[in-house]
Order: structure tokens, then C-alpha cells, then sequence
């Protein structure tokens, strides 16, 4: 079973999203994830859920959803939060496929 998990953002601040970009990848693959793909949003085409705006995007895959929630509670990510914090709102969420 492949996990990917996305994650939708809104940038708040470029100097510190571009801090944060350059460190996670090694936290991902500490944990047996990769970066599938990274991208700009455009407006929803249907927002029945009223989600807030947002601007980027990101694709993980992990072997299991045991994996992504090891990397997504990991010393190493959480070291990662307080410059997250800075550079955007996130939405993060596994999908089992």
C-alpha cells in the first residue's frame, strides 16, 4: 500500500517558505518518502467546503501511512516548525491508494 500525502498552502512569507523547502526533503527521506511533485494552484474550480485560498501545492509518497505519521511527528519535522510557522498556512493530509 502507497500513501501520498498532500499538502495545500498558502504562502505567507517567500524568504522563510524557501528556508523551509531547502531543509525538509531530508526529513522526508529520513523516513522513506519522496517528493512526487511541488506546484502552483490556480483557483478551485468547486469550493463547497469553503476551504481557505490557497497558492501551492505538494505531493509525498511513503511506503505506509506508519511512515508518513513517523515523519509528520519527528524530531527532525518538528525542528522544522517554527520556520513553517512563518512561511505559511498548511493543510496536510494522507491519502491511501
Amino acid at each position: 500500500m502507497n500513501v501520498h500525502v498532500i499538502g495545500i498552502f498558502k504562502i505567507q512569507n517567500p524568504k522563510d517558505f524557501d528556508d523551509y523547502r531547502v531543509q525538509v526533503g531530508a526529513t522526508i527521506e529520513l523516513y522513506k518518502g519522496r517528493v512526487v511533485r511541488r506546484g502552483v494552484c490556480n483557483s478551485p474550480l468547486w469550493n463547497q467546503l469553503n476551504a481557505a485560498p490557497f497558492d501551492t501545492f505538494v505531493e509525498l509518497s511513503f511506503p505506509s501511512l506508519e511512515d508518513a505519521k513517523r515523519w509528520a511527528n519527528s524530531p527532525e519535522y518538528s525542528a522544522l516548525l517554527p520556520v513553517r510557522e512563518r512561511a505559511m498556512q498548511l493543510t496536510l493530509f494522507p491519502v491511501v491508494t
